[in-house]
Protein backbone atom coordinates (compact mmCIF):
# COMPACT_ATOMS: atom_id res chain seq x y z
CA UNK A 1 0.00 0.00 0.00
CA UNK A 2 2.81 2.38 0.87
CA UNK A 3 4.56 1.70 -2.46
CA UNK A 4 1.29 2.39 -4.30
CA UNK A 5 0.95 5.76 -2.54
CA UNK A 6 4.51 6.72 -3.48
CA UNK A 7 3.88 5.80 -7.12
CA UNK A 8 0.67 7.82 -7.08
CA UNK A 9 2.45 10.82 -5.56
CA UNK A 10 5.25 10.56 -8.11
CA UNK A 11 2.74 10.36 -10.96
CA UNK A 12 0.84 13.33 -9.51
CA UNK A 13 4.00 15.43 -9.35
CA UNK A 14 4.89 14.55 -12.96
CA UNK A 15 1.40 15.45 -14.16
CA UNK A 16 1.42 18.71 -12.20
CA UNK A 17 4.80 19.58 -13.73
CA UNK A 18 3.54 18.85 -17.25
CA UNK A 19 0.34 20.78 -16.54
CA UNK A 20 2.16 23.86 -15.24
CA UNK A 21 4.59 23.69 -18.15
CA UNK A 22 1.73 23.56 -20.68
CA UNK A 23 -0.11 26.40 -18.93
CA UNK A 24 3.10 28.42 -19.26
CA UNK A 25 3.24 27.66 -22.99
CA UNK A 26 -0.34 28.90 -23.41
CA UNK A 27 0.46 32.00 -21.34
CA UNK A 28 3.51 32.75 -23.52
CA UNK A 29 1.48 32.39 -26.73
CA UNK A 30 -1.11 34.77 -25.29
CA UNK A 31 1.56 37.28 -24.25
CA UNK A 32 2.65 37.81 -27.85
CA UNK A 33 1.60 41.11 -29.35
CA UNK A 34 -0.90 41.15 -32.20
CA UNK A 35 1.77 41.45 -34.95
CA UNK A 36 3.83 38.60 -33.45
CA UNK A 37 0.77 36.39 -33.16
CA UNK A 38 -0.36 37.21 -36.71
CA UNK A 39 3.11 36.45 -38.10
CA UNK A 40 3.18 33.08 -36.36
CA UNK A 41 -0.23 32.00 -37.65
CA UNK A 42 0.67 33.30 -41.12
CA UNK A 43 3.80 31.16 -41.17
CA UNK A 44 1.76 28.16 -40.01
CA UNK A 45 -0.67 28.84 -42.87
CA UNK A 46 2.18 28.77 -45.37
CA UNK A 47 3.55 25.59 -43.80
CA UNK A 48 0.09 24.00 -44.10
CA UNK A 49 0.07 24.95 -47.77
CA UNK A 50 3.44 23.31 -48.32
CA UNK A 51 2.35 20.14 -46.55
CA UNK A 52 -1.22 19.80 -47.78
CA UNK A 53 -1.52 21.50 -51.17
CA UNK A 54 0.08 19.74 -54.14
CA UNK A 55 2.27 22.14 -56.14
CA UNK A 56 2.13 24.88 -53.48
CA UNK A 57 5.88 25.53 -53.91
CA UNK A 58 5.31 26.32 -57.58
CA UNK A 59 2.69 28.96 -56.82
CA UNK A 60 3.64 32.61 -57.04
CA UNK A 61 4.59 34.34 -53.80
CA UNK A 62 1.40 36.44 -54.01
CA UNK A 63 -0.78 33.34 -54.37
CA UNK A 64 1.00 31.67 -51.42
CA UNK A 65 0.46 34.78 -49.32
CA UNK A 66 -3.22 34.88 -50.32
CA UNK A 67 -3.61 31.23 -49.30
CA UNK A 68 -1.94 31.87 -45.93
CA UNK A 69 -4.23 34.86 -45.33
CA UNK A 70 -7.30 32.79 -46.26
CA UNK A 71 -6.49 29.98 -43.82
CA UNK A 72 -5.40 32.34 -41.04
CA UNK A 73 -8.70 32.26 -39.12
CA UNK A 74 -9.12 28.45 -39.15
CA UNK A 75 -5.43 28.05 -38.24
CA UNK A 76 -5.78 30.36 -35.25
CA UNK A 77 -8.99 28.78 -33.98
CA UNK A 78 -7.67 25.27 -34.60
CA UNK A 79 -4.57 26.16 -32.58
CA UNK A 80 -6.77 27.47 -29.75
CA UNK A 81 -8.81 24.27 -29.66
CA UNK A 82 -5.75 22.02 -29.89
CA UNK A 83 -3.77 23.73 -27.14
CA UNK A 84 -6.80 23.57 -24.86
CA UNK A 85 -7.54 19.93 -25.72
CA UNK A 86 -4.00 19.15 -24.54
CA UNK A 87 -4.72 21.20 -21.41
CA UNK A 88 -7.91 19.16 -20.86
CA UNK A 89 -5.95 15.91 -21.12
CA UNK A 90 -3.32 17.12 -18.67
CA UNK A 91 -5.94 18.42 -16.24
CA UNK A 92 -7.79 15.12 -16.43
CA UNK A 93 -4.60 13.14 -15.80
CA UNK A 94 -3.82 15.33 -12.82
CA UNK A 95 -7.37 15.13 -11.46
CA UNK A 96 -7.17 11.35 -11.84
CA UNK A 97 -4.44 11.30 -9.21
CA UNK A 98 -6.66 13.26 -6.82
CA UNK A 99 -9.78 11.12 -7.13
CA UNK A 100 -8.50 7.59 -6.82
CA UNK A 101 -11.54 5.72 -5.63
CA UNK A 102 -12.46 2.33 -6.95
CA UNK A 103 -13.54 3.61 -10.35
CA UNK A 104 -17.07 4.39 -9.30
CA UNK A 105 -19.15 6.69 -11.46
CA UNK A 106 -18.93 9.39 -8.77
CA UNK A 107 -15.12 9.45 -9.02
CA UNK A 108 -15.26 9.61 -12.82
CA UNK A 109 -17.69 12.53 -12.72
CA UNK A 110 -15.60 14.37 -10.13
CA UNK A 111 -12.42 13.85 -12.13
CA UNK A 112 -13.99 14.96 -15.40
CA UNK A 113 -15.85 17.86 -13.79
CA UNK A 114 -12.76 19.11 -12.00
CA UNK A 115 -10.68 18.93 -15.17
CA UNK A 116 -13.33 20.64 -17.32
CA UNK A 117 -13.97 23.40 -14.76
CA UNK A 118 -10.25 24.04 -14.28
CA UNK A 119 -9.69 24.28 -18.04
CA UNK A 120 -12.63 26.61 -18.58
CA UNK A 121 -11.47 28.88 -15.77
CA UNK A 122 -8.00 28.95 -17.31
CA UNK A 123 -9.54 29.84 -20.70
CA UNK A 124 -11.35 32.79 -19.10
CA UNK A 125 -8.19 33.94 -17.32
CA UNK A 126 -6.20 33.60 -20.56
CA UNK A 127 -8.62 35.82 -22.45
CA UNK A 128 -8.54 38.39 -19.64
CA UNK A 129 -4.73 38.27 -19.83
CA UNK A 130 -4.87 39.02 -23.57
CA UNK A 131 -6.87 42.15 -22.82
CA UNK A 132 -3.66 43.69 -21.46
CA UNK A 133 -1.41 42.62 -24.36
CA UNK A 134 -0.85 45.33 -27.02
CA UNK A 135 -3.10 44.82 -30.02
CA UNK A 136 -4.86 41.78 -28.52
CA UNK A 137 -8.38 41.57 -27.18
CA UNK A 138 -10.59 39.53 -24.90
CA UNK A 139 -12.93 37.45 -27.08
CA UNK A 140 -15.89 35.49 -25.70
CA UNK A 141 -15.82 33.30 -28.82
CA UNK A 142 -12.24 32.30 -27.96
CA UNK A 143 -13.36 31.30 -24.46
CA UNK A 144 -16.02 29.10 -26.08
CA UNK A 145 -13.53 27.57 -28.53
CA UNK A 146 -10.99 27.00 -25.76
CA UNK A 147 -13.68 25.46 -23.54
CA UNK A 148 -14.73 23.11 -26.32
CA UNK A 149 -11.09 22.09 -26.67
CA UNK A 150 -10.84 21.38 -22.93
CA UNK A 151 -14.01 19.30 -22.97
CA UNK A 152 -12.84 17.37 -26.05
CA UNK A 153 -9.52 16.64 -24.34
CA UNK A 154 -11.25 15.46 -21.15
CA UNK A 155 -13.67 13.26 -23.15
CA UNK A 156 -10.85 11.88 -25.29
CA UNK A 157 -8.85 10.82 -22.25
CA UNK A 158 -11.93 9.27 -20.64
CA UNK A 159 -12.58 7.30 -23.84
CA UNK A 160 -8.97 6.08 -23.83
CA UNK A 161 -9.24 5.14 -20.14
CA UNK A 162 -12.42 3.14 -20.74
CA UNK A 163 -10.94 1.35 -23.75
CA UNK A 164 -7.80 0.47 -21.81
CA UNK A 165 -9.68 -0.64 -18.69
CA UNK A 166 -11.95 -2.82 -20.84
CA UNK A 167 -8.96 -4.53 -22.44
CA UNK A 168 -7.35 -5.09 -19.04
CA UNK A 169 -10.52 -6.80 -17.77
CA UNK A 170 -10.56 -9.14 -20.78
CA UNK A 171 -7.00 -10.36 -20.10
Amino acid sequence: MRMRNRKLQARRMIYIGLLLGWMSVIFCFSARTAPESAQMSHSVGKMAGKLLVPGFDRWSEDRQEEFAARVDYPVRKGAHMTEYAILGILLSLTAGTLYTGNGELYDVRRRMGTAAAGGILYAVSDELHQWFVPGRSCQFTDVLIDSCGVILGVLFLELVRRRCSGKNKES
